[in-house]
């Protein structure tokens, strides 16, 4: 399984964010940043990416993916959560990706939450995780509030937003999205350690093929018609012109080239239309 949470790279303004912190943090960790823990992805946060990459034999391209994410908290020895309260008195917090929906249960209040959730191509990560880090303001798209979710393989977060117009819709790298008055009354509620319990369907576990249809080929088709290897028109059916264009892509990226969008594919696909739209939404 292969999911992508924003890919993280050098662009010009930086990206910057708490993932990007949480980043720079694992790299120094193990002793492959020198630099400053500032949340901003600069030269030296992308020597230290292309380094850690060159160390496990990996595409060295400077670009956080899922397989970079997933090598560093392997190689990062991290200390249980810990908190000051037992899990007996913890909240929890439920998140419906169909319903689009969070709801927050504790002794003093339960209230479920309009959020925003991943997009087909990078659906929000299906699975029981706990909160592992918190952080005050951290701006831009990540709106007022940040914790971050236990999921190995990306930056994935429940966090507010300065664009509310997408609360309710399937829009992100996979985040949870909340309007910034929510995200403050759940925060401040939410302690080190808090479960988080996401479910609904995801269109990423699936292999697209010929005779397929559905938004995920939609999103598939929006991609490839952005890269120049799709011209007709995106109707969400995966037909002749949609395989032949899957064919064409995976041949220039060195795929297997059977034409089928499996998880490889989708990765590369995501990556490739992100760089070319500058796409630094989480």
């Amino acid at each position: 399984m292969i999911y992508a949470s924003r890919f993280l790279r050098l662009e010009d303004p930086p990206m910057q964010g708490p993932d990007v912190k949480d980043l720079q943090e694992e790299l120094k960790n193990i002793g492959f940043y020198p630099g400053a823990v500032d949340g901003s992805y600069g030269k030296v946060t992308q020597a230290a990416v292309i380094q850690f990459q060159l160390s496990i034999s990996r595409p060295a391209d400077g670009v956080v993916g899922p397989d970079t994410w997933n090598q560093l908290a392997l190689r990062n020895i991290h200390q249980p959560v810990v908190t000051s309260i037992t899990a007996y008195d913890l909240p929890s917090i439920y998140i419906d990706t169909v319903k689009r929906r969070l709801k927050f249960s504790s002794a003093s209040l339960n209230k479920t939450y309009k959020v925003a959730v991943g997009k087909p191509s990078t659906p929000s990560p299906l699975g029981n995780w706990v909160i592992v880090q918190k952080a005050l303001n951290p701006g831009g798209p990540f709106g007022v509030r940040w914790m971050r979710l236990s999921v190995p393989w990306g930056g994935y977060g429940i966090h507010g937003t300065n664009n509310p117009s997408s609360i309710g819709k399937a829009v992100s790298h996979g985040c949870i999205r909340m309007y910034n008055e929510d995200v403050i009354e759940v925060y401040d509620r939410t302690p080190i350690g808090t479960p988080v319990t996401i479910v609904g369907s995801s269109y990423a576990d699936r292999n697209m093929k010929k005779g397929d249809s559905g938004s995920d080929v939609a999103e598939v088709q929006k991609m490839l018609k952005k890269l120049g290897y799709y011209n007709s028109k995106i109707d969400g059916y995966f037909g002749s012109l949609t395989e032949q264009a899957v064919r064409r892509f995976q041949a220039d990226k060195n795929l297997q080239v059977d034409g089928i969008v499996g998880p490889q594919t989708i990765y590369e696909l995501q990556k490739a239309y992100d760089l070319a739209q500058n796409d630094q939404q989480p």
